[in-house]
């Protein structure tokens, strides 16, 4: 069946804006549930996109706004948890990587059978791993678990038309599944961010300095994302995204410097200096910048095992060929050079 019409949750984020926008510029109808439609104003622009309020927890509001679909996204997820919890004991509170990694993801799953719906594209995330020491890791492994047993559940669906009624449960999905690294480009939450530190700090002590990262391009994410839709090749696959090159965090952090013109004195901190300060700032008021989960998932190197994967006919974007364009866009220089285009001088 031909992918014409996609229903996308977490569309009005930082990868859901990209993708949207490549989707539109495919001429496909792109339904977006937003817990706020002005949260994704600039996405109701676009001609064939549908901008829908909906609470994406109600179950029932999913499989009314799945309905007449052709495909499911689902891109949800948090860097950080609001609410503490133990969710292995009884009564209490659920924490919010359980409520939003694992819940949603089934709550879509089931939504996705009772809305007639087979294409299912899920993001997850390298190191997602159901025994991860990190929550976050831990919720997103267990969310892929859902996700492939809703596949697996396709295939005897499957096999029971062929061979007999040897199974006859399942929702009957085509997934795939993504597990891009630390993700780069315009409107991004990592980069930006330790530029932001790097411009009011002279001096930066920098927790697990020597964790890896092969950081990818948002717009490859996208790409990936779209080019999937159509192609049974991807169908009960997952795929781990990463750039062409790794880098450590401390590399990362002095390359930002070096680009916005603020090389900075950085302090590697070890092991137990990395874990007090991680625990400090899950602490400070206002917007998180790490918490021990954070550390925890960090002590796992975020790279890819293999290459670019090959269904993907396009190579990965290489992070000194984008990042300059939109960390030096927020310097003083650059500033003035964009009031003097501006102004035609």
């Amino acid at each position: 069946m031909k992918i014409e019409r996609i229903c996308i949750l977490g569309g009005s984020g930082f990868v859901g804006t990209y993708l949207v926008s490549q989707l539109a510029a495919r001429g496909l109808a792109v339904r977006v549930l937003s817990r706020r439609r002005e949260m994704a104003k600039e996405l109701i622009l676009l001609p064939t996109v549908e901008v829908v309020e909906a609470d994406v927890h109600d179950e029932q509001e999913l499989i009314r706004h799945f309905r007449g679909m052709d495909a499911v996204i689902n891109l949800v997820g948090i860097l950080h948890e609001n609410k503490v919890g133990r969710v292995d004991l009884p009564g209490a509170r659920r924490g919010d990587f359980q409520r939003v990694h694992i819940e949603l993801p089934r709550k879509v799953i089931h939504a996705c059978g009772e809305s007639g719906v087979r294409r299912l594209l899920h993001m997850s995330a390298l190191g997602a791993n159901p025994n991860s020491r990190s929550a976050y890791q831990r919720s997103k492994g267990i969310a892929e678990a859902l996700v492939r047993e809703a596949g697996r559940h396709h295939v005897e669906h499957e096999n029971w038309y062929l061979n007999g009624p040897k199974f006859i449960h399942g929702h009957g999905l085509d997934v795939t599944i993504f597990r891009p690294s630390v993700i780069f480009g315009r409107g991004d939450s990592f980069l930006s961010m330790f530029a932001g530190l790097l411009k009011a700090f002279p001096l930066l002590p920098l927790a697990n300095a020597g964790a890896r990262f092969a950081p990818v391009h948002v717009e490859d994410v996208a790409r990936a994302y779209a080019d999937s839709l159509d192609n049974p090749a991807t169908y009960g696959q997952t795929y781990d995204l990463c750039g062409p090159k790794t880098y450590t965090l401390q590399e990362l952090v002095n390359y930002v410097g070096e680009v916005i013109g603020k090389r900075r004195s950085i302090i590697p901190l070890g092991k137990w200096p990395s874990y007090f300060q991680a625990w400090a700032l899950e602490f400070k008021p206002g917007k998180k910048l790490m918490t021990r989960d954070n550390y925890y998932a960090m002590t796992t190197d975020n790279v890819c095992s293999g290459g670019w994967p090959s269904v993907f006919a396009f190579p990965p974007a290489a992070l000194e060929a984008i990042a300059p364009e939109y960390l030096r866009a927020d310097t003083p220089r650059a500033r003035y050079d964009a009031y003097r285009e501006n102004a035609r001088r």
